[in-house]
């Protein structure tokens, strides 16, 4: 397995694309269901038109018209990437990509909020609520905040910093809470649903937490200890957590879990809050337990192997080298690298979007494969070349 050559062959396809493709969810832009006024007013057939699109191994975007586009978050996760390429390496192309993804990023602000803030470019409809294009969501406003702020740290560019910054507003200022009875909340998903989406709610305290380390305002250090406590207090005996609070939110997948562990142990290390370690730990021990065969496949869902999701093995090298816990694991790394490069990339040099028992969806997902695996590979890369995260 040859990492660094793997990558730079992504690296290579990325760019040639310009960071622009097709994402799983992007049924509803299809020029041929926009013409459809009647199917289109209707959320069962929202669903199911996004479902087709995301399911069917065969892309039908192009005769659906269907374009590829650039998506904040994906672009976030670009950024950060290039952020670790340029602290590797110092080249000056990699500070050109960080400029050039850190003012794309800024363009693409949806308007209209208390703070700076990003969605996606789709409509999007889930069973419990429906997005318009490019309404803001916590979890892409909290990447790219986050990657902003990588790219000030490097560049030392003061807008990218204050862009990042604002994005705390947004946070406290446009979403939705619900509370339990100590006073603790989550953050809802987007200014327009009451979800409490572990997750989600997670990446708003990870997000306040940062800028609490850059303004040291106390405000947002509570508000973030809050929203920790209240999924905290949701997770599971084992160390699991549930995807969120309603009926239809109660599966256990891979990369969420990540998430929540890489949350939470983030806002720790910008508070300096340390009540939540035993939660850190015992999520870790079953996230590593239980997503993830003796082969190095990772498991979408805690309790089946298939699809294994490209967002999965990404993700886990993200959250070891998030946690300091590279070396620790790095023999499941290396398995689970190997195999997702053996299984999912194909040597034009992208991955793979899901790897199924019977058949695999081959498309070549911008945000969702390419992205995230970019990102972990550099976080490979760090560790592997730097020892970093020894």
């Amino acid at each position: 397995m040859n990492v660094p050559e793997v990558f730079e062959s992504l690296k290579t396809y990325c760019e040639k694309e310009e960071f622009m493709g097709w994402d799983p969810y992007d049924g509803l832009t299809s020029r041929v269901f926009q013409s459809l006024p009647l199917i289109r007013s209707n959320k069962y057939c929202r669903l199911a038109w996004i479902q087709f699109f995301k399911r069917s191994p065969v892309n039908f975007r192009k005769p659906a018209l269907i374009a590829k586009q650039h998506n904040a978050k994906g672009l976030a996760l670009f950024l950060t990437g290039y952020c670790h390429l340029y602290q590797l390496h110092g080249k000056k192309e990699y500070l050109e990509k960080i400029n050039y993804l850190a003012n794309k990023i800024i363009a693409l602000q949806s308007q209209g909020y208390a703070g700076s803030c990003w969605g996606y470019y789709f409509d999007w409809q889930a069973r419990a609520f429906f997005q318009p294009a490019h309404t803001p969501t916590v979890v892409a406003t909290s990447f790219v905040a986050d990657a902003l702020f990588d790219a000030y740290e490097l560049t030392k560019e003061e807008k990218y910093k204050e862009v990042a910054v604002s994005s705390a507003d947004f946070v406290l200022k446009d979403l939705n809470r619900t509370y339990d009875a100590k006073g603790d909340f989550s953050f809802s998903y987007s200014p327009l649903d009451h979800t409490q989406v572990f997750n989600a709610s997670l990446l708003g305290a990870k997000l306040l937490s940062r800028v609490y380390a850059y303004t040291q305002n106390t405000v947002l250090k509570e508000e973030a200890t809050k929203a920790v406590r209240f999924a905290c207090n949701f997770q599971q005996p084992n160390g699991a957590w549930a995807y969120g609070t309603l009926p239809f939110h109660t599966w256990i997948d891979s990369f969420h879990t990540g998430f929540n562990l890489e949350c939470i142990y983030a806002f720790q290390k910008y508070t300096g809050v340390t009540d939540f370690n035993n939660h850190i730990e015992k999520g870790l021990a079953y996230y590593t337990a239980n997503f993830f065969t003796p082969e190095g496949i990772s498991k979408y869902y805690n309790q089946q192997t298939y699809p294994v999701d490209a967002h999965a093995p990404a993700q886990f090298l993200v959250t070891m080298a998030k946690l300091n816990r590279f070396e620790e694991h790095r023999p499941m790394i290396e398995k689970v690298l190997g195999w997702t490069i053996q299984n999912m990339y194909n040597k034009k040099g992208f991955f793979y979007y899901q790897k199924r028992k019977r058949f695999s969806s081959k498309i070549p997902y911008m945000r969702w494969a390419q992205a995230w695996m970019f990102v972990a590979m550099t976080h490979y890369l760090k560790a592997t070349q730097t020892n970093q995260y020894a």
